[in-house]
């Protein structure tokens, strides 16, 4: 059976459209980010720390926690250093710096435990003051 060309287009975007919408349904999961994570503090760590690697490392614990709904998330270093790229130093020293300003914040039941790990979100309590 020939289509015409218009009937191949429609069929086309009807497959496009099914096939896509099932596969982003199945495997991926839109995260949420606040505005103020990409225009302020993004650059903000980048540019004016020069540590992008702060910044891949609150984004990977930002991913963790939606993903599992919760306000803190225990996170080996490992597991940061795999979900970012970077070397386990790189994500310490990371961790560091997003502790210093007060972005992260860290606990640990013991001193082997893995670390839980919750995001200080200061800009929400400004935006709800105003």
């Amino acid at each position: 059976m020939r289509h015409s060309v218009r009937q191949r287009e429609e069929l086309q975007g009807v497959y496009i459209t099914n096939y896509y919408s099932r596969v982003n349904h199945i495997a991926h999961q839109h995260i949420a980010i606040d505005e103020y994570v990409l225009d302020v503090l993004m650059p903000d760590l980048t540019r004016h720390d020069r540590a992008p690697s702060a910044f891949l490392v609150y984004l990977a614990v930002w991913t963790a926690l939606f993903r599992l709904e919760q306000r803190q998330a225990a996170l080996s270093l490992q597991q940061l250093s795999e979900n970012t790229g970077l070397s386990k130093s790189a994500v310490q020293a990371a961790i560091r710096l997003l502790k210093r300003r007060g972005l992260l914040k860290v606990t640990k039941a013991s001193a082997t435990a893995v670390p839980q790990y919750e995001l200080v979100r200061h800009w929400l309590q400004r935006r709800a003051k105003r």
